[in-house]
């Protein structure tokens, strides 16, 4: 099968193009630069930039897979969550291009598809889902932190979520505090690596909590107000450095503890994360030696795949069809708040 995938749910435009299990092409454009002087995504541009972006991406897309659009056989497109008008532009023009071909068409939910991502490895990339283990998967990005429990191949429950600031808006808003440029989360962990982690004791949300619920606004509290009460602490590279650490080993030892706590009470044998937050060096290694001390499979998304991007929603959409899930019609709607568990089955 040779499947389409698009992929347009905040500031990436990407597409992709999967045959069998393998990523042909994988194209994405980036609008970091244009948001920013602004702090943070502005829907309305993103917007604009999707459709300035998204036929040039598809057909450089195209072009690498060596393919023209009447070879298709699918098409897929995110349909939720995430900004509506971005999300309106790749999901259209996905049913648009699977009308005029008479191709199937699938809308996939953007979570879901980073639950599977940490299963695509290799040079060129490939799905490994022979490999496939339940497993308890951490997803952490931008505007989502949440723990699930994969039971099977499309068969998972949310074990909790975010219940205010997500792990990636914290590091975020914290380097604006701190007065680091936009996206903050790749300063604070190069920063970090130079500074002790030990130095200034911020708090841990939720850390010893019997739920599996994250919530980090606390914590960004904490710093504004650190922060204001030791101003001085920011003209000094060094203590920059720490105060970088200290925050990264704050949020860090969160998301581990209770992604492990979750694993041990559940039983499964491996642990898997992916979302951009993934690509934080600490988080890895973190991660890592937790399972490693617990007898745990650890499976993480690979640093390209982390971020969004229309291979990871290619490769689960060509699975669905593969398994004969069923097809989303061609002027179905996008679903900005389409809640995870409402994907899978319950277990």
């Amino acid at each position: 099968m040779i499947l389409l995938a698009f992929e347009t749910s905040c500031d990436e435009t990407s597409a992709a193009v999967v045959r069998d299990g393998r990523i042909l092409s994988s194209v994405v454009s980036s609008q970091i630069k244009l948001h920013e002087e602004y702090g943070g995504v502005v829907p309305e541009l993103a917007a604009r930039e999707h459709l300035r972006n998204l036929m040039p991406v598809v057909r450089s897309a195209l072009h690498q897979a060596g393919l023209v659009p009447v070879e298709l056989d699918a098409l897929a497109a995110t349909q939720g969550p995430g900004l509506p008008s971005a999300l309106m532009s790749g999901f259209k023009a996905a049913q648009a291009m699977a009308f005029m071909l008479r191709k199937p068409f699938v809308g996939m939910h953007h979570h879901e598809a980073h639950l599977y991502s940490p299963w695509i490895a290799g040079n060129p990339p490939v799905a490994d889902f022979g490999g496939f283990q339940p497993n308890v998967s951490l997803i952490v990005s931008g505007g989502h932190t949440m723990l699930v429990h994969v039971c099977s191949e499309l068969k998972h429950r949310v074990l909790g979520g975010t219940l205010d600031d997500a792990a990636g808006e914290c590091f975020d808003k914290s380097g604006k505090l701190m007065g680091l440029p936009y996206p903050a989360g790749p300063v604070i962990d190069r920063l970090a690596g130079q500074g002790n982690p030990k130095a200034f004791g911020f708090p841990r949300p939720l850390v010893h909590d019997v739920n599996d619920d994250f919530s980090f606004s606390g914590l960004k509290t904490s710093i504004r107000y650190f922060l204001r009460d030791n101003p001085s602490l920011l003209e000094n590279p060094g203590h920059l450095r720490d105060l970088c650490a200290s925050i990264q080993a704050s949020i860090v030892e969160v998301l581990v503890a209770k992604t492990i706590k979750a694993a041990r009470r559940l039983k499964v044998r491996c642990v898997t994360a992916s979302g951009g937050v993934s690509c934080n060096r600490s988080l890895r290694h973190e991660l890592a030696a937790a399972c490693a001390r617990n007898g745990l499979l650890l499976r993480l998304a690979e640093p390209g795949f982390c971020t969004d991007n229309a291979a990871m929603i290619g490769i689960l959409a060509e699975r669905k069809l593969l398994k004969h899930a069923a097809m989303t019609a061609w002027d179905d709607e996008v679903r900005p708040n389409w809640p995870l568990d409402e994907v899978a089955p319950h277990f």
